[in-house]
């Protein structure tokens, strides 16, 4: 049986200790050879954000104890910016997130703006998202004052981290306590940026938001649109993905903002699955089969309702596509569906299911079927 892959063993290792010690070693005197050696001896027992705050517990002691001098030898330590080039996917390497901890350790409570100014540094290297978030629930006024600056930031790492790291949601990282539409104007000025690593986050952000107050973000997003300060086929997968809970609900006026009609009118020919009574574990294939009088733009998908342990119903989403019907040629669409026996983030239970059918967001036909162990 092949070995299991480890996230991390492979981010946190003998090769990307070496690596931090490597770049600590311009600091006069830094024992390199013991702190490696110290915190390789701690990972085996802890976790992957554990190993993270356990090579910050390794290097604290062999920095200066002020966080004034602390900063300077940190600031030094870092390593070359990312590459200043590329436009997306370079979030750096997880190993400099050490940075991060050992700034609001040492600089939050007394040393705001330096350290403020060294995360501003440090995630031009590697994301601050996680350890901008305590400065905004310690220093809310100073820390949005200071982002206010970075939206027009000449290096992308610095703007993103304004997005990303006021998001309401953000995964693993501590909620901040600030209003969620507090970042609104940043948001608004970045959305225009010309990154798609900016892009994206504020995307992400503002689907966050859909969940706080959906028509404030349809109304910026609407906005956007008017505005036409973003390149038109950017801004258009801008709004699918910052719209994209609200189109798996079904959302009339997000569904409109995509260009497709609630109210078109729309035939389901057909909608089947086979086999018809599929085993937990098997793939099936669902055929639809649409029609219209007219041609219409449709976004198809469908959600299956997944029998729980308890007997209640769980619905989960499925996109199947984007498409246009148009008249005396119904548009045939087929998706295969595997009913993993081995999901991990639920359990297929045998007994009776549905499969609803959405065309533009509202369910055209029920297919009832029985799940068999």
């Amino acid at each position: 049986m092949a070995e299991r892959f480890s996230l991390k063993d492979h981010l946190f290792n003998a090769e990307s200790l070496g690596q931090l010690a490597a770049e600590f070693s311009v600091l006069p005197g830094f024992d390199a050879e013991g702190f490696v050696a110290e915190a390789l001896s701690g990972f085996p027992e802890r976790e992957l954000m554990e190993r993270l705050e356990w090579m910050a517990d390794c290097l604290e002691p062999r920095l200066a104890p002020d966080f004034p001098t602390m900063a300077d030898q940190l600031q030094a330590a870092l390593p070359p910016p990312l590459d200043p080039s590329r436009t997306d996917d370079d979030f750096g390497r997880f190993i400099h997130a050490v940075h991060g901890i050992l700034i609001v350790r040492h600089g939050l409570e007394d040393h705001r703006d330096r350290a403020l100014d060294l995360l501003e540094e440090a995630t031009q290297r590697f994301s601050m998202e996680f350890y901008i978030r305590p400065f905004l629930n310690r220093w809310p006024e100073e820390t949005l004052a200071r982002m206010a600056d970075w939206v027009a930031h000449g290096n992308y790492h610095v703007r993103r981290l304004v997005s990303e790291g006021t998001r309401p949601r953000l995964p693993w990282a501590k909620n901040v306590t600030i209003d969620p539409m507090a970042p609104l104007p940043f948001l608004d000025r970045l959305h225009a940026d010309p990154t798609r690593y900016v892009t994206r986050s504020v995307c992400n952000h503002m689907n966050d938001l859909s969940r706080v107050d959906a028509h404030r973000v349809m109304d910026m997003i609407e906005g956007w649109h008017a505005d036409g300060r973003q390149d038109a086929k950017e801004l258009a997968w801008m709004t699918t993905h910052a719209l994209r809970t609200l189109i798996k609900q079904g959302h009339p006026r997000a569904m409109a903002l995509l260009g497709f009609s609630p109210d078109a009118e729309v035939t389901v020919e057909r909608l089947t699955m086979d086999p018809p009574a599929p085993k937990i574990g098997d793939r099936v294939v669902v055929e639809i089969v649409l029609s219209a009088k007219a041609e219409t733009p449709v976004l198809v998908d469908y959600a299956i309702g997944f029998l729980r342990p308890s007997g209640a119903v769980s619905d989960k989403v499925f996109k199947v596509k984007q498409g246009v019907v148009t008249p005396g040629k119904p548009l045939v669409l087929k998706k295969t569906q595997t009913f993993k026996g081995d999901a991990t983030t639920y359990a297929l239970v045998p007994g009776p299911h549905r499969l609803s059918l959405m065309v533009n967001g509202v369910v055209r036909a029920v297919l009832a079927f029985e799940l068999r162990g």
